[in-house]
Order: C-alpha cells, then sequence, then structure tokens
C-alpha cells in the first residue's frame, strides 16, 4: 500500500505546472534550496551560487535576476542573471558577470525552456542590447557566439608526487626551481598582501583594478570556499598571490598576481604547484584553470602545464545590437588607453579603476 501511495504522490508531483520565481535573498528556505540544488546539480558551477546575488548587488550595485523553476516545490533549474549597465559599454543582460561559466543549470529540458524563456522576457522588458549566457555547452546554434575563450580542467591524481611528474618537463623544472629556492607557500586570513600584488599586477597590463572591497566580499560571502594563496621567498616577502574558489571537489585558481621579481625566482610557477599539491592534499579531484583567451600568454602557460582547451560557448541574443560587443583588451581600440593606464599612478588607478571595471563584467 505505501509503496502504491508513494507512485501516485510521484505521479500527481510530475504532473504540477513548472513555476518560474526569483530567488528572494531574505527567503532564508529558499536560499538553502537553491543552493542545496546547485551542490547536487552536475550541470552547476561555482557561479551559480547564490551568494553572488549579493555580491553583486553590495558591490557594484547590478539589479540582480536570479531566477528557478519549481514544481511541486521542488528546484529543477536556476538561472543567476545580473544586469550591467552603463554609457560607456551598454545594456546587457548577462549570466552571469564576473563570472567565467553561468546559463542554466537543470535537471530538466523544461526547466531550461521555461528559465531561458523568462530571461529572455526580462531582457526585453529591461529594453537590453542583449543578453549574454555563458554555457558550458552549445545550447542555441542559431545565437551568435563569442568564440574568444577557452578554459583548461583536468582530474588531480590521488597521490602528490604522481601530480608533480604530470607536469610537462620544461614547467616541472620551474617548480623545481622555486623549491630550490626556498619558496614556500602561506593561507592570507587577510587580503591586504592579495590585493597589493593583484592591483600592481594588472596596472601593469594596462587594465582597471577591481576594488579591494569586492574581493573582501567574495571572502566574507563564501567563508572557506574561497582562499587566498601567497607564495613568500625566505625572507617572508610576498611574490605571487592567487584567490581560489572551491566548489565540490573541485579547486579553480580565479585572480592572481605577481610581483615584478616572481618570472626570475620561478614564484608563478611555484604559486600553482602549491595550490596543486594542497588541494590533492584536501582530497579535491579536478584542478580548474579557468578560463583564458586563445591565442594569449596565459592560453600558452596552461597548455604547458599539460592542460587542454576546452569550448566555451559565450551565447548572444542580440536585441539592439547588430554583432556580439568586444569589450576586452584584445580589442585594437582600446591599445591607447591600455597605454595610458599602464602609465597612471597606482594610487590614482585603484580609485578610478573600480568606476569602470563595474561595467564590465
Amino acid at each position: 500500500m505505501d509503496t502504491r501511495i508513494e507512485e501516485i504522490a510521484r505521479l500527481v508531483a510530475a504532473s504540477a505546472p513548472l513555476v518560474v520565481k526569483t530567488l528572494d535573498p531574505a527567503d532564508r528556505v529558499a536560499v538553502r534550496q537553491w543552493d542545496a540544488f546547485v551542490a547536487a546539480c552536475p550541470e552547476a558551477t561555482f557561479f551559480h551560487k547564490s551568494g553572488w546575488q549579493q555580491v553583486l548587488k553590495e558591490v557594484f550595485a547590478h539589479r540582480t535576476h536570479f531566477l528557478y523553476a519549481e514544481r511541486s516545490g521542488v528546484i529543477e533549474g536556476v538561472l543567476p542573471l545580473a544586469q550591467v549597465k552603463s554609457v560607456l559599454f551598454g545594456n546587457t543582460l548577462v549570466s552571469l558577470p564576473f563570472a567565467v561559466y553561468g546559463g542554466v543549470a537543470a535537471n530538466s529540458a523544461a526547466a531550461v525552456e521555461a528559465l531561458e524563456g523568462e530571461a529572455q522576457a526580462i531582457a526585453t522588458r529591461l529594453g537590453v542590447d542583449h543578453l549574454e549566457l555563458r554555457n558550458l555547452r552549445h545550447r542555441h546554434p542559431d545565437w551568435p557566439l563569442q568564440d574568444l575563450y577557452v578554459r583548461f580542467r583536468k582530474p588531480l591524481e590521488p597521490e602528490v608526487d604522481d601530480n608533480l611528474l604530470a607536469i610537462p618537463r620544461k614547467q616541472r623544472a620551474m617548480v623545481r626551481k622555486g623549491i630550490k629556492n626556498g619558496l614556500r607557500s602561506e593561507i592570507d586570513q587577510d587580503l591586504g598582501r592579495f590585493f597589493a600584488l593583484y592591483a600592481d599586477n594588472v596596472h601593469r597590463h594596462g587594465t582597471p583594478a577591481l576594488p579591494r572591497r569586492y574581493f573582501e566580499t567574495l571572502q566574507r560571502v563564501f567563508a572557506a570556499d574561497c582562499e587566498a594563496l601567497t607564495v613568500v621567498d625566505d625572507n617572508g616577502r610576498p611574490l605571487s598571490v592567487v584567490l581560489s574558489f572551491y566548489f565540490r571537489d573541485e579547486v579553480l585558481p580565479y585572480y592572481a598576481g605577481d610581483d615584478v621579481s616572481a618570472r626570475q625566482l620561478a614564484a608563478n610557477d611555484f604559486k600553482y604547484w602549491e595550490l596543486m599539491r594542497r588541494s590533492c592534499e584536501r582530497g579535491l579531484k579536478i584542478f580548474d584553470y579557468g578560463r583564458s583567451k586563445q591565442g594569449t600568454g596565459s592560453y600558452s602557460f596552461k597548455k604547458n602545464w599539460g592542460f587542454e582547451p576546452q569550448p566555451l560557448f559565450y551565447e548572444h541574443r542580440l536585441y539592439r545590437r547588430d554583432s556580439i560587443p568586444q569589450n576586452n583588451p584584445s580589442n585594437a581600440k582600446y591599445q591607447m588607453l591600455i597605454k595610458t593606464w599602464r602609465r597612471m599612478p597606482i594610487g590614482l588607478a585603484n580609485w578610478l579603476g573600480p568606476f569602470i571595471v563595474r561595467n564590465l563584467g
């Protein structure tokens, strides 16, 4: 009898309508349900976590639309969205700004269809120039595709030494050089050392830095899932930093920076090896080297570590544009601005940068 009742209840639930709702960050029950779904859904990533809604609102004042599809009280899919509106760079609805991954994470085709349909309705209502979904797989062959980025990730070996041996010989020699130079890694609770090297690094590259408050908010919102690692020399001088995200059994080094002397001492390679070593010892299974633009130094560096590029599908639904905007440093029209930014005093750059970068995402 109990089995029949359970079967009837299951059939009734399956026939119930699928409803798309907007996540209210004050609704603790809904937030817990959202994050429980994200933790279990194979399509979900760190960037689908509900905490991004708080980060984007608090730091950048972006209007968010965190959608979820629910049937009989059970979530079947989520789609985090935020509007980025700027005089300089236009008006867009993105899943998700400042994230390398996004789009719908769902366990049913009906949820994907419902969530993307609602996203397009919101985009039309807001009058945005385009909707961008940073998908991990190709969902819309008829939408324009930003074929600029790839990602690099691979499984970690169970044993630390096997991970070192898996690094190609040339880069492994750089790791050993860092070890020979007496470098060591430290986990920082305070982000002072991280931000100093990060901001200096992006300034040398001619791009604006995100505000320190952004990183402090990431650390506060995501707690142990957001961690800063600093590489120091034998005198304790910081040389290289990385801020990483942890999700399920994966580690994703996301923001980084280096002192000008880091290259000579092999601190950059040592930094990623230390993160890999620590992740292996924690029992993590995947090292996600993140996103890189094709044809850049970052792309080559990750390939030299034995990682192979995997496609990313940044799909765009155009409304008030004829083509995908190219708001990135590879665009030739920004080269003069990049050169000017490099010459700007870093104090001024760190003050001015957040006003610009908040609209890039």
